[in-house]
């Protein structure tokens, strides 16, 4: 199974140096049954990147928690095991939790395929989104505006090779 594991770029370099990502338990999205109902769509691909997009949002609350980390959302696509991936039933047509599941345990990140990181152009709204997002969540309309602006920003795709490289810069 495809999980996309939610970052920020000192976390990514955290789990450089320590050759996994973890410790468990931790969130990741995926595509999970209420994902699929939610997006009513057969299409893998489409529903990948639903989750990708759900996993970049959680980034942004990660770096919404770390006002020092570099203003760029990070997701790293993970294979792993089926039986490793662990949803919650009681949330999975929640809104707020759609395609969320949990790790129990740290993931080696050789097991990494991709890692996708938002491009330089797009750290100025990154930033606003960041900082906008505890008012987005108390039901601000434009403060949720700002948020959106996030997703008009592509993440690029780099491979697992270039992970040093994104780390240094």
């Amino acid at each position: 199974m495809r999980v996309y594991v939610p970052l920020t770029l000192p976390a990514l370099a955290q789990a450089h140096r320590a050759g996994e990502l973890g410790p468990g338990p931790f969130t990741a999205y995926a595509v999970t049954p209420g994902l699929r109902e939610w997006y009513v769509s057969d299409d893998i691909e489409e529903l990948e990147y639903a989750a990708l997009t759900r996993a970049a949002h959680g980034s942004l609350r990660l770096l919404a928690a770390d006002p020092g980390a570099v203003r760029k959302r990070v997701v790293v696509a993970v294979d792993i095991a089926d039986g490793a991936v662990h949803g919650d039933p009681d949330r999975a047509l929640d809104p707020d939790a759609l395609g969320e599941v949990r790790l129990a345990a740290a993931v080696p990140l050789a097991k990494a395929a991709a890692v996708h990181v938002d491009a330089d152009d797009a750290a100025v709204d990154v930033a606003k989104a960041a900082e906008a997002l505890a008012a987005a969540a108390g039901g601000d309309a434009d403060a949720q505006f700002v948020v959106d602006g996030a997703d008009d920003h592509e993440l690029l795709w780099f491979a697992t090779q270039e992970i040093e490289h994104l780390i240094a810069g």
